[in-house]
């Protein structure tokens, strides 16, 4: 079935899927009263398509869009990382660095070794929680990583987070509430440490600036010098951190 528009008829609903040549897709649509346009945008993962409009768009003018767009959307799709299965054996990134996973069934914690022959994260117990085993102990790097560049961050600016929570967000990779409430994905301890220390700088500008206008990045690069290497590393390769998949096995 092909996505069809008729122009001439009454004003159609934007279809729940897009009919693609690799099958359907997901589509959410997103009201929003200060978007001054159309946006589109893959869902994390190639999960869905998201576009963003001003309240009062018209569904067929939603439909053209999508229907413009049709080539962009197949294309980004084979842009996506193929999945990676966290298993025994598996190569993660831990800081930008290869760490290899390993399964030894006799230790009752999970550590990390390094070697001549590079990183390795020992995992025990039980190969069914295996995969929970290694986001576990991803999860408590990344806070230990995130709380020390907050806490220097912070203290620039002369305010204190209420809180830091770790998520496994795909919409974003960070956040910051109006009562300074942050929170991360923690796969951001994957990438290099220059891009974790930007995600926190970016959230911590947003103590001074709830704002993405001149003042907040001129702050964000005054916490952070290598803003645009950590802004355009995620751009790039952040959809292969969501690709990594912890689904136990």
């Amino acid at each position: 079935m092909k996505f069809l528009l008729r122009r001439t008829t009454a004003d159609l609903p934007v279809p729940d899927r897009l009919e693609l040549a690799g099958g359907p897709l997901p589509v959410t649509v997103r009201r929003n009263p200060r978007a001054k346009r159309i946006i589109l945008r893959l869902a994390p993962g190639g999960a869905g398509v998201v576009v963003t409009a001003p309240r009062s768009t018209p569904a067929r003018t939603i439909n053209e869009f999508l229907e413009r767009h049709r080539g962009w959307v197949e294309g980004r799709l084979a842009r996506i990382p193929a999945s990676i299965a966290v298993v025994d054996g598996a190569t993660l990134q831990l800081r930008g660095e290869a760490v290899s996973l390993v399964h030894r069934p006799d230790l009752r914690t999970s550590r990390f070794e390094s070697g001549e022959a590079g990183g390795r994260l020992l995992i025990g117990g039980d190969a069914r929680h295996f995969a929970r085993r290694v986001a576990d102990a991803l999860k408590r790097e990344a806070r230990r990583d995130l709380e020390a560049s907050v806490a220097r961050h912070a203290a620039s600016v002369g305010l204190q987070p209420r809180a830091i929570t770790l998520k496994d967000t795909r919409s974003r990779w960070g956040s910051c509430t109006a009562d300074r409430r942050l929170a991360f994905s923690w796969r951001i301890v994957m990438a290099p440490p220059a891009v974790l220390d930007y995600l926190a700088a970016h959230e911590v500008a947003h103590f001074r600036e709830m704002n993405h206008g001149p003042g907040f990045w001129a702050l964000c690069r005054d916490l952070c010098p290598e803003m645009d290497f950590g802004r355009d590393w995620l751009k790039r390769h952040g959809a292969q951190l969501h690709a990594i998949d912890f689904t136990p096995r």
